[in-house]
């Protein structure tokens, strides 16, 4: 016992490791989940003011018309698309779909393309550019 204590790594050293796409597509799931948690009392009030009455619809407008207030919407547009993406492939790793290796990298291609082509199609209407 004490013979495996002397090969263990004394510092593990994060930023070295290359964790393969299903790793790093794991973490966004993470982080777009926290994202997504925090921004809800702002999503919660936006969706009152859009809905109260007309000076608050325009209330909505205004504050949802700024540019940072657009980019915000954008990362949580993202952050909401790459977790559903994500979502779906972890349901379809509970019922042993796509474990083996190949199958695990094509579908966390598939979760990033799918999450980005989505976000770039309504971030350009969320924008005003289609």
């Amino acid at each position: 016992m004490p013979d495996l204590a002397k090969q263990r790594p004394k510092f593990l050293n994060l930023f070295a490791i290359r964790l393969p796409l299903a790793g790093y597509a794991s973490i966004f799931h993470r982080v777009s989940g926290i994202g997504l948690f925090l921004m809800l009392p702002l999503l919660i009030w936006l969706f009152d003011k859009s809905l109260s009455t007309p000076e608050s619809y325009a209330q909505f407008q205004a504050v949802a018309g700024h540019w940072l207030i657009k980019l915000i919407l954008l990362g949580l547009l993202w952050s909401f698309l790459h977790h559903f993406c994500m979502g779906i492939r972890i349901l379809l790793l509970d019922i042993h779909v796509g474990i083996d290796k190949v199958s695990a990298h094509k579908s966390s291609v598939a979760v990033m393309a799918v999450s980005l082509l989505l976000t770039a199609i309504l971030g350009a209407k969320l924008l005003g550019i289609a």
